[in-house]
């Protein structure tokens, strides 16, 4: 029998960013799920703060010279990947010198959060589908933390569920108390729409508040996982309903998650019935 697949889409990963609950989660989680007999795929994006040399991240050129295009402007995508030996797992970066060279995540250094942030997260997401839709990988289950990864759902459930790559594929979604005030520009509905997606499909992204652009996430999710202790309110409430058609996994701590996820994973794998336009 053939380990699943799975693939971490991460909004955050330690070392390479700062140590947070997201990063540790992000540095601990594939290499744990690796462990317990699956085979793993982790992408994140290559923020500007990242020194190459010491985290000795390398180019694959094979992977990139696409270009991705935003609100009918070409982008090239890059693709770098370093290793985290001691985990013996690597992780492939989403670059691009538009979106991703400043040396700050997902504020200046004013703590402002950057005006093009939903066109980084799109351009991470589509990124990370056409990775690896070159690598030929087929994921059995993708894995999204992070609001930065939020429109994989609907990508892969909608957009690409037609490709032999991700026609068969789940996809959990984490939660985090990763908020951010305001909303997206107010033609993001439009920056990420491709084939396969409606206009009601998109309808919520009108307002691309944090909470609208999580509820469809959630929407177009097999399963989700409440990743922090304390989450947005709203969301909080809106899980009580998706409890009702999906499997939902509680806050699990920090000595017992890594299984705790495995075993969700293998309950959604399982379930063919979880998931239902």
């Amino acid at each position: 029998m053939e380990k699943p697949r799975v693939l971490f889409a991460m909004q955050e990963i330690y070392p390479y960013l700062d140590e947070t609950h997201m990063s540790l989660i992000g540095r601990h989680l594939p290499q744990g799920i690796q462990e317990r007999g699956k085979e793993i795929r982790t992408f994140m994006p290559r923020y500007g703060c990242i020194n190459e040399r010491r985290n000795q991240l390398h180019e694959v050129i094979r992977l990139s010279g696409m270009n991705l295009i935003i609100d009918d402007t070409d982008h090239p995508l890059l693709i770098k990947v370093a290793s985290i030996q001691s985990a013996r797992m690597q992780v492939y970066f989403i670059d691009n010198e538009d979106y991703f060279q400043r040396k700050f995540v997902l504020t200046d250094n004013k703590n402002n959060y950057y005006k093009d942030n939903d066109e980084r997260s799109v351009f991470f997401c589509r990124g990370v589908i056409e990775t690896v839709k070159k690598l030929g990988w087929i994921p059995d289950l993708v894995h999204c933390h992070g609001w930065m990864s939020n429109l994989l759902p609907i990508y892969v459930k909608k957009a690409f569920n037609d490709n032999p790559v991700f026609s068969d594929t789940k996809v959990v979604y984490s939660i985090y108390d990763d908020d951010f005030p305001g909303t997206f520009s107010k033609n993001f509905a439009t920056k990420l729409k491709l084939p396969g997606i409606s206009d009601e499909d998109i309808q919520t992204y009108k307002n691309a508040s944090y909470f609208n652009i999580m509820k469809v996430a959630i929407d177009n999710s097999d399963g989700v996982i409440i990743g922090s202790e304390k989450i947005n309110p709203e969301i909080e409430e809106y899980l009580k309903e998706v409890r009702l058609n999906k499997p939902v996994l509680d806050y699990q701590g920090s000595d017992n998650y890594i299984d705790a996820y495995s075993e969700f994973y293998d309950e959604i794998l399982v379930n063919e019935s979880v998931y239902s336009d």
